[in-house]
């Protein structure tokens, strides 16, 4: 007769908060209410957050540019850039990184302090033998790349030799192979991108060696990970702990009662909830950022998350036929007084910014995406702003008439 093994019961919350208490919760933790730390800055979001994601995509920037953006204002390109990486070579001593790029929600930039944590990553995919693709000869073609930075220094892809075959981008060459796969199971690192390029190095050269090796035990990494899952969320469910660094439900059962967070109650939620005490000892309070939020921001990136706390629902369109588009390419939501009330698809035509698609909740949400709008043009050059459809004429007429009226002040 075989055992059946038995969940243990969830332990009794210690409070209970309101939708409102947990939605500000939310924000507060992910630097969205509040005054910024602009002492620490990108850096300082980086670690607030614990993962920045990467995407190919450029519209106003790219997402890991926007995403400090909306919380510490106006960053330039190279600002931004110059608070993740460390630029390397071979003919100087390399500083201290200060993150590395690797599979967290996505492909994300992480603080370099959390490398021992995706210690349990690396050996699974070790385990495993491989990810997307199979070497032709592993041994002979890892080694090669070893020694190439060994003997020269970090190197992109194109400079170990290609990426490509030759024919679709997903073809890759064995070199592309080798290198990824010694970077997803940590003989490699990323600690930097250079004109959107992996920069590749060894990691014993360039992890700090206090936190080099994979001392930790999978239940520690994991145990690290769902807290600080927990403490950049402020509020989270079992679900919401496992999507932030795409874990699976059964690691968080596993590690939540020793994870330091503590289990409270969330009105309208429905299922049990996480909380990091921090977040809990005092109420959140300050000014409430109003700006427009790329669509891979940690706040939004999990759709169902998205819907519960803000009752708005995230589409990210890119991927969708034009004809079947109903927000655009790359709408952007725009947070203003704590709630997501409308959306924008942006462009850049010389320097003017579009908006090629508008929704706004109601009238109140007017003057907050014109200032939105108005920000994020002169953040990326632009000296004029066109809305060319919204989904409501009214609206439209108004949003134009108050960008009118601000530009000419």
């Amino acid at each position: 007769m075989t055992a059946v093994t038995q969940t243990p019961p969830l332990p009794q919350p210690v409070t209970a908060l309101s939708r409102d208490d947990a939605r500000r919760l939310a924000l507060r933790a992910q630097g969205l209410l509040g005054a910024p730390d602009r002492r620490a800055g990108v850096r300082g979001v980086l670690r607030q957050l614990g993962a920045v994601q990467l995407d190919t995509i450029s519209v106003l920037a790219r997402s890991h540019e926007l995403v400090p953006y909306a919380r510490l204002g106006a960053v330039g390109h190279d600002a931004v850039e110059a608070a993740y990486w460390t630029p390397a070579s071979s003919d100087t001593p390399a500083a201290p990184p200060h993150s590395f790029e690797y599979w967290s929600h996505a492909a994300c930039i992480l603080p370099i302090e959390e490398w021992p944590h995706f210690a349990f990553r690396r050996r699974a995919r070790r385990a495993k033998g491989h990810r997307w693709h199979v070497m032709e000869d592993s041994e002979r073609s890892c080694a090669a790349v070893l020694d190439r930075l060994k003997a020269d220094g970090p190197l992109t892809t194109s400079e170990l030799g290609g990426g490509r075959k030759g024919g679709e981008w997903w073809d890759w060459s064995e070199t592309k192979i080798a290198v990824e796969w010694l970077l997803d199971t940590g003989d490699v690192v990323c600690t930097e991108r250079r004109a959107w390029k992996r920069v590749y190095d060894l990691a014993e050269r360039a992890v700090p060696d206090a936190l080099l090796h994979d001392d930790l035990d999978d239940t520690e990494c994991l145990r690290r990970l769902v807290a600080q899952a927990g403490a950049a969320m402020g509020v989270a469910t079992r679900a919401d702990l496992a999507d932030y660094h795409r874990l699976k439900a059964e690691q968080v059962d596993a590690v939540v009662a020793d994870s330091g967070l503590v289990p409270v109650e969330v009105e309208g939620w429905g299922k049990p909830a996480w909380a990091d005490p921090a977040a809990l000892a005092a109420p959140p309070r300050g000014r409430h950022r109003t700006t427009l939020l790329s669509p891979f921001d940690s706040l939004i990136w999990d759709r169902p998350r998205t819907e519960r706390i803000f009752g708005f629902t995230h589409r990210l369109e890119a991927y969708v036929p034009r004809p079947r588009r109903i927000h655009g390419y790359f709408a952007m939501p725009l947070l203003a007084g704590g709630q997501l009330v409308g959306r924008v698809d942006p462009a850049r035509e010389g320097t003017t910014l579009v908006a090629r698609q508008v929704s706004m909740q109601s009238s109140k949400a007017v003057v907050p995406m014109a200032r939105a709008l108005e920000e994020a043009a002169s953040w990326v050059g632009c000296d004029s702003v066109r809305v060319e459809r919204c989904d409501d004429q009214k609206l439209a007429d108004a949003l134009r008439a108050e960008l009118t009226h601000t530009s000419d002040q």
